[in-house]
C-alpha cells in the first residue's frame, strides 16, 4: 500500500478539516494538502524522476515539508530526509550515498548547499522553498497514485553517525504502516481534531509520528523557531488535543522553565518522548507538574519508532510496588514486534539476565541502503541487532543499561552508565550529567562524570557521599568534570565519543 493512500483517504472523509499550520496561522486544509502533493508527484515524474528514485529534504520544519514529502510518496519516489542541522560535508555525504536526483531545501540552507550539489554529479538540480521552481511544482498535473509494492523503499532513514559514517535505513512503505499501527495500538489514540506540534525535526520522530495524523486527518502544526518552551506553552494553549514529540532533553527544558508550572496546559493531551533516557528524576518531576501526559517509546531508525513503550497509564501508577523499576524502564515490546535479550552466541536469555535488545518484526528496515555488510550483520538470524544493552523482567519490561558500546568494564566488572547517571542526578546541585569509562592499566577503565551543576559546582566528596548512599564503592566516579554543557548531536542525545576525546586530553584523576 502507498502510504500516500492514506492522505487521499483523509482528504476524501474530511477535506475541510485542517491539516497543517504554521505556528498559528492555518497553512492548508486536507482537500488543498492533497491536490498540491498529487500536483507535486506529477512535477516530480514530469522531470524525468522514475519509481525508485530519490529526493532528498534538507529543509526546516515547514507546512511544505509534508506536502513534500506526500508528493515524493505518491509519484512511487523515495523520501531522503536530512537533519537540517546538519554540516554542508555531512549534507554531501548523504546525498551522494543516497544517490539523489533531486534535492529540496529551505531558504536557509540554500547558499550552503548549492555548491554541495553543485559538485555532486548525482544531484541534477536544487528546490528552494519559495522559489519559481518550487512553486512551478504545484502547477503539475495531479497524477493518479503510483502502484507501488509494500517492500518498496519509501524512506532512508540516515543514522546519527556519531562514531562514523551515516548509514541509510531503508523503511519500505510497509515498515512506516506498521510504525503507524503500532502508534494507535500502544502510543495513544488520536480523537478528531487533535492536534500534533512539530518542535522536532520532521527528517526524525516527529516524521514518523506525522503519518498517524493523516490517519485522523488532524492538525499537523509547525513551530516558529524550532523547539522553544515558551512557544510550546502558547501552542498547547491554543490547539486542543496537542501532542508532540520530545527527545529528554527538550522535556527537561520545559520542566525547568519558569512557567512550568503556571502554564495552561488543560489542552495538553501527551509528550511522547524518546531517543535518549529519560531519567527517572525528570519523569516524577513531568508528572508532578502536569500530571499523566508522559508516553514513553524506545525505538531506532532501522526499527522506526517501534520496540517498547510505556504507556501514560504505567507512568501514572505511582502506588505499584515497582513503580521505580517501571518508571526506569522503556516500557514493554509494541503488539507489532518480537523483542528478545540474547548473548553473544545469539541465544535467547531468561528473564532478569543482561544481553543484547533484539527486534524483529514487520516494522523492521529492508536494510541498509548499499551496505550489504553492515545489513547483514545487523539481520543476523532475521533479528535487528539494536547494539542496545538490557534486560526483560518476568513482567516483560525491558530496561536499557546503555549501548554496548558505552558500558564500562572496571576490574573485570560491568559498569552500566546510565545507573550512575541516574543516582548523581538525583542530587540537587546536578542539573545534567554523563558518564564514560577512562583507560586504566590496572583496572581496564575507570569511571568519569562529567557533570553540568546546577549552580554552584557541589564538591566532588559531596558527590561521592551521595553516590555511596546508592550503588557498591566499585561504581562511583574517579573523577568528576565539571562543564558548561555535554556535548550533543542534532537530536539531542550527548555524544560520548566527544567526551572520551576530551577525556584523553585530561591529566591522570
Amino acid at each position: 500500500m502507498n502510504l500516500a493512500a492514506l492522505l487521499i483517504r483523509a482528504a476524501r472523509a474530511r477535506p475541510d478539516s485542517l491539516a497543517l499550520a504554521h505556528a498559528f496561522e492555518p497553512h492548508s486544509d486536507y482537500r488543498t494538502l492533497a491536490g498540491r502533493s498529487a500536483a507535486i508527484a506529477g512535477s516530480l515524474r514530469a522531470s524525468g524522476l522514475r519509481p525508485g528514485d530519490r529526493v532528498a529534504i534538507a529543509m526546516k520544519n515547514c507546512p511544505e515539508y509534508i506536502e513534500l514529502l506526500y508528493g515524493i510518496w505518491h509519484a512511487g519516489l523515495c523520501a531522503v530526509p536530512v537533519n537540517a542541522r546538519l554540516h554542508p560535508v555531512e549534507f554531501a555525504y548523504i546525498f551522494g550515498n543516497s544517490g539523489a536526483r533531486t534535492v529540496a531545501v529551505t531558504p536557509d540552507l540554500a547558499d550552503a548547499l548549492a555548491p554541495v550539489c553543485d559538485d555532486l554529479p548525482e544531484v541534477e538540480r536544487m528546490l528552494v522553498v519559495g522559489d519559481a521552481d518550487f512553486r512551478a511544482l504545484y502547477e503539475g498535473e495531479r497524477i493518479g497514485l503510483a502502484d507501488v509494492a509494500p517492500t518498496d523503499n519509501a524512506w532512508l532513514f540516515y543514522t546519527s553517525g556519531t562514531t562514523g559514517r551515516p548509514k541509510g535505513a531503508a523503511l519500505s512503505h510497509r515498515n512506516l504502516m506498521h510504525c503507524t499501527l503500532g502508534y494507535f495500538s500502544d502510543v495513544d489514540e488520536i480523537a478528531e481534531g487533535d492536534a500534533v506540534l512539530h518542535p522536532a525535526p520532521l527528517s526524525h520522530a516527529s516524521g514518523c509520528y506525522s503519518i498517524p495524523y493523516v490517519v485522523r486527518a488532524s492538525p499537523q502544526v509547525m513551530t516558529e523557531g524550532g523547539f522553544d518552551p515558551e512557544e510550546i506553552f502558547d501552542l498547547i494553549r491554543h490547539y486542543r488535543g496537542s501532542s508532540f514529540f520530545a527527545a529528554p532533553t527538550m522535556v527537561k527544558r520545559l520542566i525547568d522553565h519558569p512557567a512550568a508550572g503556571s502554564a495552561d496546559v488543560a489542552n495538553l493531551r501527551s509528550i511522547i518522548y524518546g531517543g535518549g533516557p529519560m531519567y527517572v528524576a525528570d519523569a516524577k518531576r513531568a508528572f508532578e507538574l502536569w500530571g499523566p501526559k508522559l508516553i514513553q517509546i524506545y525505538g531506532q531508525g532501522e526499527c522506526p519508532m517501534t520496540i517498547t513503550s510505556l504507556r501514560r497509564e504505567e507512568i501514572a501508577e505511582v502506588d505499584h510496588p515497582r513503580y521505580e523499576q517501571r518508571l526506569a524502564s522503556a516500557g514493554r515490546a509494541f503488539s507489532n514486534v518480537e523483542v528478545r535479550i540474547a548473548d553473544q552466541d545469539e541465544r535467547t536469555l531468561p528473564p532478569g539476565e543482561i544481553g543484547e535488545i533484539q527486534v524483529r518484526g514487520e516494522v523492521v528496515m529492508n536494510g541498509y541502503w548499499n551496505n550489504p555488510e553492515a545489513t547483514e550483520a545487523a539481520l543476523l538470524g532475521g533479528w535487528l541487532h539494536t547494539g542496545d544493552v538490557g534486560i526483560i523482567d518476568d513482567e516483560g519490561y525491558v530496561t536499557l543499561k546503555d549501548r554496548s558500546k558505552d558500558m564500562i568494564i572496571s576490574g573485570g566488572t560491568n559498569i552500566y552508565p546510565r545507573e550512575i547517571e541516574e543516582v548523581l542526578l538525583t542530587h540537587a546541585g546536578v542539573s545534567e550529567v554523563a558518564v564514560i569509562g577512562r583507560p586504566d592499566p590496572e583496572w581496564g577503565e575507570n569511571v568519569i562524570a562529567y557533570v553540568v551543576a546546577a549552580g554552584e559546582s557541589p564538591a566532588p566528596d559531596a558527590l561521592d557521599r551521595h553516590c555511596l548512599d546508592s550503588m557498591a564503592r566499585f561504581k562511583r566516579p574517579k573523577a568528576y568534570r565539571f562543564v558548561e554543557a555535554l556535548p550533543k548531536n542534532n537530536y539531542g542525545k550527548v555524544v560520548k565519543t566527544e567526551l572520551r576525546d576530551l577525556e584523553a586530553e585530561q591529566p591522570d584523576p
